[in-house]
């Protein structure tokens, strides 16, 4: 009865330490630790059917994307300038079809994605949260101005470097529109100064 008792008393203080241990973490953080946990296979029940660093590009663009799409919405909501509404709007369309897509993939190749953007991500949504007019305006276009250079690097190495042919194929359709993206913030951008 006392090794019973022991052993339930390791493991709670075990789940106790990974639960405080979690609670620093963000849902990227944390989809990135269950992916480098799982089993590099291919059967897609227990282990993870890709290489660790296209796990590691799926969660990223994941997560870019979810931000993206939440940085739309805010945007579709209180910009002032009409391209800005006019981009916003685009981002959700957009980077929403793309999520779905990329997690289909996941959800074949058995990749844990986050469910929500990384903390970085979650910073800046909340700073553009409290600007108002034009000061929101020129944020968040700079904002995403820096997000899609970042996102059409990552895509752009993942087009030419996953391992997998599926996850590859994502990054090489939706590079071009994440470029597009870019050259018509990068427009709006030259036009409000």
């Amino acid at each position: 009865m006392k090794n019973i008792s022991l052993a339930a008393m390791i493991a709670l203080a075990a789940l106790s330490f990974q639960a405080c241990n979690n609670a620093s973490k963000d849902s990227k953080e944390t989809a990135d630790s269950v992916n480098a946990v799982k089993d590099t296979t291919t059967d897609g029940s227990t282990g993870i059917a890709v290489d660790p660093m296209d796990a590691k590009f799926a969660t990223d663009v994941a997560s870019a994307g979810m931000a993206e799409v939440a940085a739309g919405k805010l945007a579709a909501e209180k910009a002032v300038d009409p391209q800005v509404k006019e981009f916003g709007s685009m981002m959700v369309m957009d980077h929403t079809k793309a999520n779905e897509e990329l997690m289909a993939i996941a959800k074949e190749k058995n990749i844990t994605l986050p469910t929500a953007p990384d903390e970085e991500h979650q910073k800046k949504a909340a700073e553009l949260e409290k600007k108002s007019g034009k000061e929101f305006d020129k944020a968040y276009v700079d904002a995403m101005v820096e997000g899609h250079k970042k996102v059409a690097s990552m895509l752009e190495d993942a087009s030419k470097n996953c391992k997998d042919k599926e996850l590859m194929a994502f990054a090489t359709k939706t590079l071009p529109t994440v470029q597009a993206h870019l050259a018509k913030i990068e427009a709006i951008q030259k036009s409000m100064k």
